[in-house]
Order: structure tokens, then sequence, then C-alpha cells
């Protein structure tokens, strides 16, 4: 008996790992070689493909397709319907292979928000935050509000999720950060 709930509508190939809490809702997709921590959540019609690694808490909503070369670490949210891809040139006619396909890292804590994408080859920093609908094309700092097409540094996330005022202080939480240039913030000890 598992300690994890798959929908009947489900499929989970063979050579999966998934985490003790986990739910895997209606029609979604394991393929082999996955690895999904404990307590995540995939939301309805998702697709995890080969070898693909998720931490623990990762909450992954309705039509996202986690594809191979996608780590995801511990607490990460992937709104509806965001994208991620893992080739910058592909053609049906010369297909490159895994071997080939960009990697794209999601730290601990951050949040992409619905119909997003993510272009491969980048990572995206612990508790960040990115809009609905940005487009990432370049690696995203730790606590950055991403915006746009391109998704560009418009502000700063607290860790709790909330943007920080022009003081870098949340005003939910109260927590402080300190900015060490302008691409790098840390919280304030």
């Amino acid at each position: 008996m598992s300690n994890y709930f798959v929908h009947e509508s489900s499929y989970i190939d063979d050579n999966v790992k998934i985490g003790e809490g986990t739910k895997v809702w209606h029609f979604c997709h394991v393929q082999k070689g996955a690895v999904i921590g404990e307590n995540c959540s995939l939301g309805q019609n998702v697709n995890i493909s080969n070898n693909v690694k998720i931490g623990n808490g990762v909450k992954i909503q309705n039509n996202v397709s986690v594809y191979e070369g996608v780590e995801i670490e511990d607490d990460v949210f992937c709104g509806p319907s965001m994208v991620f891809t893992n080739d910058l040139t592909p053609r049906a006619q010369y297909p490159k292979g895994s071997v080939n396909y960009k990697k794209t890292l999601v730290k601990f804590g951050a949040t992409i928000g619905a119909n997003a994408t993510i272009v491969c080859g980048n990572t995206i920093g612990k508790y960040a935050l990115i809009g609905s609908g940005a487009i990432v094309t370049k690696d995203v700092p730790d606590y950055a509000l991403m915006l746009g097409a391109p998704a560009e540094l418009k502000g700063w996330a607290c860790e709790c999720g909330q943007v920080l005022d022009n003081k870098l202080m949340c005003p939910d939480c109260s927590k402080r950060y300190v900015l060490i240039n302008e691409f790098k913030l840390t919280e304030s000890k």
C-alpha cells in the first residue's frame, strides 16, 4: 500500500519515486526515472517527464509540464499553465535527445505565476517571484520580483511572498532585507 495518493485517471510509469503525503490529481502522467518528494501536489493534467527531480512541499498547478532537464527544489509553487522548456532551438525534423537539453533549476521557495514561461538554461533564485505571464530569459536572483516579456527585475519579494516596500521591509511579516548590489538581496540580521 502506497503512502501517497494517485487519482485513478492518472498514470505512473515504472521506476518512479513518489514521497509520502504527495497527491497526484486527475489526468497526470509521471514518467520513468522521475523523483517527486514528500507532501507535493500535482494538479489536473500535469506531466512530469523522464528523470525530473522535484523536492518536498512543491505545488504544481493544473496544465503544467515539467520537462526533462528541469530540477525543482523544495517548497516551489508553479502556477496554472506555466511553461518550462528544455531546448533553445527545437526542430521536429532534427531531435537533439536528452543529453543536449539545457538545464533549468528552480531554487527553494520560488514562485512562478500563471502562464509564465521559463526559457531553459536559467536558474530561478530562492524565494524569487515570477509574475503571471512573465517570460524568463536569464538567471533570476534570489528574492527577485520579475515581471514582463522579457521578464525584468521590478522589485524584491519577501520569503513570505509579499512584495517588499521601498525600504526593503515586508508589509506583512516585517522582515527586513539589505541590498548587497543591484542584483543581490539578503535578509537583514
